[in-house]
Parts: C-alpha cells; structure tokens; sequence
C-alpha cells in the first residue's frame, strides 16, 4: 500500500485499529508525500518529520499494548497557523508574529493530542484570516492542488490543500466568514464550519470574535464528523462555549433523506453565481430529491445585505483584537526605538500587510465617536434581521442548500480589486451573521475545477448537516477524485 496519503481518515483508522498498517508507516507515506509536491504546493509555513515520526511511534506503543486508543489516534493532522501550538512557532500568517512561539496550546490542541492525532505542521493562510485566496499571507501564496497557478481559497488555504494534496488526511482552519467552506469548495474536500460556540476558540489568534470558528477539513463528510467529535464541547476557557451535548455525528453519518424539506435560497443563486456553479448545485438538488427529500424555493431578503454589514462589524472587531500587536509584549519590534508611540506605530506598519492595515482603519473608523451608530450599530440590526430570515426559513425546511463558492477557483493574482475578491465569500457570509452550522462538500468540475455545495443547518444540528450531506456524498463519486500532482 505505497500510496497511504490517498485514503481517508476513516479508511486509514480502519487499517490501524486493524494494525494491518502502523501509524509511523502512515506518517511516512504522507512525510514523502510532502517532500515530493510541497515545493509546488506550498501548503505548509512548517513542518516538522522528527516530531511527527516520534509522535506516530507513542501512539503505534500504545496501540501494541493494547490500549483503549481515539477512532483517529495515529493520524496525521495539520493545523492553521493561527491556532496556538505550545513550543512551535505560531504566525497566524503575519510577519509581525514571524517569532511567535506560543506559551500554551489551544483547547482544540489539546484535545487532538489527548486522542493521539500526529500532527504534521502549521499551514499557511491570508494574514490573521483576513482574505479569500491565501495571496494576503505574510510569507508565500499557496497553490491549488487541481491547477498550480491558481488559488487554494483563503483564509484556511493551506489547510484546504494540504487535504487536497495528501500532504495530510485531515486538519483544522477557522471560518469567520466562509474561511473554511470557500477553500473547501475550490480544492474539492469536505469543509464544516461548525456552529458558533460548538467549537472552543482558546487559542484561536482572534481576528472578529463574535464570528470566529474553528472547523475540519476531510476527504469525506465522515472524515470531518469524526474530527468534529473530539473537537466539539463545553470549554471553560472560552465564554461563549456552549453547553450543548455533543452526539456522535458519525452516527448521523447515515445514506437516508426520506421526508426532509430543503430550502433553497434563491438569493445565493444571484447575480455573481456563475451558469456552471448554478447548473451543478441544482443537479446535486434534484439528486437528493430522487433519493426521497423535498426541495423548494425560499428567501431570505437580507442575505443580501449581509456583505457590507460583514465588513463593518468584522473589520471592527478586528480593531479592537489586533491593538493587542504594539511591539511591546510578543512578536515583531522595529530597530527604530524613538518614544513608545513611535515605537508602536513603526512595528504595526512594518509587521502587518495592506488587508490588515485596510480593515483595521475601517474598523476604527466604523467604531469612532460620531460614525458608531451610522455604521456598527447599523450594521449590527442586519445581523440581527439576518439571523430572523433564517429562523423564519427554518420553521417550514429541515436544511437550505445553496452554492459555497459563486466561482471555481481563479487564477492568482487574477483579482487585484479588493471589491471583487470580497465577493468570493457572498455565499458563507451570512451563515457566519447568524452563527449557523454549514458544510460544503464536492459536488462536481468545471473545466477540471472542483465546485462545492453548502449545506446550511440550524443552530446546534450539525447531525443534520451530516446526513444531507454524507447521503448526496455516498450518491455521488466526486469525494474520489484526486489532483494529478
């Protein structure tokens, strides 16, 4: 079996939990795997074999002892570089924080080396998430593995490629306005932003706090299940944790759609949604329908506003989470020391990117005395009128299904216009203003380019979500398609 990087995460737990393979053999392959396409790629900020091989070896002991091990012990993971890793450098994509090596470990950290996960590396992403491409990160763009010359999506880009590559069998990004589900669509996995809450975000480098989630990539909606249920629950560290019971979501994991009413937004099939993307998602719609489920037309008037609202309270946000990097604690300090004021303005210009500059001074703007109501307050009562559109659609459908991304994937460099690179994310937009679980899973190809559905659930049904999308996905061949790299 020479080609390892190519199974699943639940195919390659399977063989393990048989010991028909080992974890360090597992880790190898993918270690090789790295060495022969990261070049191209270049998913990763870094990686480390020795640490991986050595964790692979505790878990391939423990297992020989015959210890009660996690579904996913011994598989290799890769992380966004803006979840906080104790010991190994942590950038969250940005030269300011190019010498960060965080003190602790993020509760999702935690959790993945308490159920063995082997982790591979930190991959790259767009400056503190803030871009649809990963062309915003600090350091390299990252390569579509379908078409080298084109963009992985963003902000999570690297973490989508990395799965789309085999230069890792699953990992976690972070979607504060489609920065999971958008990378996920253009390089053709399986992405789930899980419901605001669901997830911890201790550890997660803030960029809009009441938007930020920490979510998995897979190969198959199984894969991102499984994942999501050593991720998911109550975390005292962080105050907007739920509560909520976590269920097993591999067990919603089942091929049956009989009676369930799907929504279907017709907003998100609008002006910017290309013939193609339209054409696939609809067929995917109709394909559910064959296997017993309803669809009907819906709308959710407000959705349309959600873009410019989301650029207020984000970039606002943002302003406030980022005043934290002056050159006085942690990271970056400019050799020009003249007065502490200098000191933070010379550091902040030299350590963050344009995108970072620009939403930072729109959200002060946004915030300061005199324009806080016009804007933010403004901005926020979308919100609210946003989240009440989908409450009213989820009275009458069980699930909304809508496109993920309005194009496939563009070439980088392509979308020079900052207008028009927002747009990129006029489909996952709204389900952040609503805190909502959603998933985008391959649903076919335009010219060799993957296109994702969006699977849209209520608060809290993750287990929904799972099943719309896990029974369109066993009806479907697209999540076995692989990049010729």
């Amino acid at each position: 079996m020479s080609e390892l990087f190519q199974l699943s995460a639940v195919e390659a737990a399977q063989l393990l939990q048989a010991k028909k393979i080992s974890s360090v053999e597992l880790t190898g392959n993918v270690i090789n795997r790295i060495e022969d396409v990261e070049n191209r790629v270049q998913a990763f900020l870094i990686w480390d074999k020795e640490l991986a091989l050595s964790q692979a070896k505790v878990v391939d002991e423990h297992r020989m002892r015959g210890e009660d091990l996690s579904p996913l012990a011994g598989i290799p993971i890769a992380l966004k570089d803006n979840i906080c890793t104790q010991g190994i450098r942590t950038t969250a994509g940005s030269k300011i924080l190019y010498n960060f090596i965080p003190p602790y470990d993020a509760t999702v950290v935690n959790k993945l080396k308490q159920a063995g996960l082997v982790l591979i590396g930190k991959t790259n992403c767009d400056e503190f998430a803030m871009g649809s491409s990963t062309e915003n990160s600090g350091y390299h763009t990252t390569s579509n593995p379908w078409d080298l010359e084109r963009v992985p999506g963003g902000s999570s880009g690297g973490s989508a490629a990395a799965v789309a590559a085999g230069e890792s069998l699953l990992s976690l990004g972070s979607d504060t306005g489609g920065s999971i589900r958008q990378p996920a669509s253009l390089c053709g996995v399986v992405g789930m932003k899980p419901t605001y809450g669901r997830v911890s975000r201790y550890g997660l480098i803030a960029y809009a706090s009441s938007l930020d989630q920490i979510g998995p990539f897979g190969r198959t909606v199984r894969d991102c299940a499984a994942l999501l249920n050593l991720i998911s629950g109550h975390d005292g560290m962080d105050s907007t944790s739920t509560s909520v019971p976590v269920p097993d979501y591999t067990k919603a994991c089942e091929s049956d759609v009989k009676g369930l009413k799907i929504g279907v937004p017709r907003e998100f099939f609008a002006q910017g949604v290309s013939g193609d993307v339209d054409m696939l998602v609809r067929a995917a719609i109709e394909k559910l329908c064959e296997l017993g489920a309803e669809a009907e037309e819906c709308s959710l008037p407000f959705s349309e506003y959600a873009l410019a609202a989301y650029y207020i309270i984000a970039p606002a946000e943002a302003s406030s989470n980022l005043a934290r990097f002056d050159g006085v604690r942690y990271g970056l300090r400019t050799k020009e020391l003249a007065g502490h004021i200098s000191l933070t303005e010379k550091t902040r210009n030299e350590g963050f990117g344009d995108e970072v500059k620009q939403r930072i001074m729109i959200g002060t703007y946004a915030l300061s005395a005199g324009y806080y109501d016009a804007y933010y307050k403004r901005a926020q009562q979308i919100r609210t009128l946003i989240r009440r559109d989908f409450d009213r659609a989820f009275e009458k459908f069980d699930i909304l299904l809508t496109p993920t991304s309005p194009t496939t994937a563009f070439k980088i460099g392509e979308k020079s216009d900052p207008l028009a690179m927002k747009l990129a994310d006029v489909c996952t937009l709204p389900v952040n203003m609503a805190g909502l679980p959603a998933l985008s899973l391959p649903c076919g190809f335009v010219d060799g380019l993957p296109v994702g559905m969006q699977v849209v659930g209520k608060p809290f049904d993750e287990e929904t979500v799972f099943r719309v999308s896990h029974t369109y996905e066993q009806a479907s061949l697209w999540h076995t398609s692989r990049p010729l790299l």
